[in-house]
């Protein structure tokens, strides 16, 4: 990557990537972020850490989102509760069957309305899939019913009991880790765009830490290392 600075930004793009993709690869605060930028003799602030990372961040979901290959044609949806500004909202998720984020919503329902716009925005992103595998939530049923597109797939209930191991249940927790490092969510804008680009990161590594052999394991994160870096030198 060049050492080109965007437009009025005394940094080059090399750094501003690299401290908005520490703060949503790891559970990091942006003083953290501070801290590691600061023992590489770079003084940035974190109120300039948090800039770049509301002005950068949609670009980098957008430019990833573009570049990521087709999904799987199984959606598992769930949804789970967080609060924003103390206020209590619903985060919806879905995940294809190999574990790959598709998308994730921020929503203040658990109602039909609710589950119907996140079914709507999946089916604009990806078309229609072959099965979608919910929890037992009577909304998910009531929403696909009333999506004509949806009319002859085939929709799995998950019994609660079985919950627990299952792939969606698993995606939760790297958003549990980085809402417990932020203290919880302030705004709902601001966490939609945290989340948006921090699930397309998550997909991005989500080959480095299976259980493969160690050159397997290096191979995927350089790619992974590479392709952040072709994505952010794309928005300079």
């Amino acid at each position: 990557m060049s050492d080109a600075k965007p437009y009025r930004h005394r940094f080059p793009m090399m750094i501003i990537q690299h401290a908005v993709w520490l703060y949503h690869r790891f559970p990091l605060s942006y003083r953290d972020v501070q801290e590691l930028l600061h023992q590489r003799d770079i003084q940035v602030s974190h109120e300039t850490l948090r800039e770049w990372c509301i002005k950068f961040g949609p670009l980098f979901a957008e430019e990833l989102r573009q570049r990521e290959p087709r999904r799987g044609s199984r959606w598992l949806l769930d949804e789970v509760c967080t609060t924003v500004d103390g206020v209590r909202h619903w985060l919806w998720r879905a995940v294809d069957e190999h574990g790959f984020v598709l998308d994730i919503l921020l929503q203040r329902h658990r109602d039909t309305e609710a589950a119907r716009t996140f079914l709507t925005r999946l089916l604009g992103a990806y078309g229609v899939p072959d099965t979608i595998c919910t929890d037992q939530l009577r909304s998910y049923r009531a929403a696909i019913r009333e999506i004509p597109s949806l009319t002859n797939v085939d929709h799995w209930q998950v019994m609660s009991t079985a919950r627990c191991n299952n792939v969606i249940e698993q995606e939760h927790r790297s958003t549990r880790r980085q809402e417990r490092s932020q203290q919880g969510f302030k705004r709902r804008k601001r966490a939609q765009e945290f989340l948006r680009l921090h699930a397309r990161i998550t997909n991005l590594h989500h080959h480095s830490r299976t259980s493969v052999p160690a050159t397997t394991r290096r191979n995927n994160q350089n790619q992974a290392f590479q392709t952040w870096l072709t994505v952010a030198a794309g928005v300079v």
